[in-house]
């Protein structure tokens, strides 16, 4: 026969791994104190200084979109991701 085999499935991926929140709180603590340490240092760090805000301002949205995103997962918004109620 050369018609499709069947295929074992596919395993979930464990909830630790997929949730965002972890990641997106330590990044942001990371980004927050790279800002202190390069405040902190001086001048000489000082063009560091807004790359630094802005790591933590990207990182602030990141967790703002994914927050409504959840909050519309579990209103039943049409336009929701999937997958983001735990």
């Amino acid at each position: 026969m050369n018609g499709p085999t069947p295929t074992t499935p596919i395993p979930e991926i464990p909830q630790r791994l997929t949730d965002p929140r972890p990641v997106l709180a330590a990044g942001t603590l990371l980004w927050a104190l790279a800002s202190a340490v390069v405040w902190t240092a001086g001048d000489r760090w000082a063009d560091a200084r807004p790359i630094c805000l802005m790591g933590m301002a990207v990182g602030a949205l990141g967790y703002s979109i994914f927050r409504l995103q959840r909050q519309a997962a579990r209103r039943g918004a049409k336009g929701a991701q999937t997958g983001l109620i735990p």
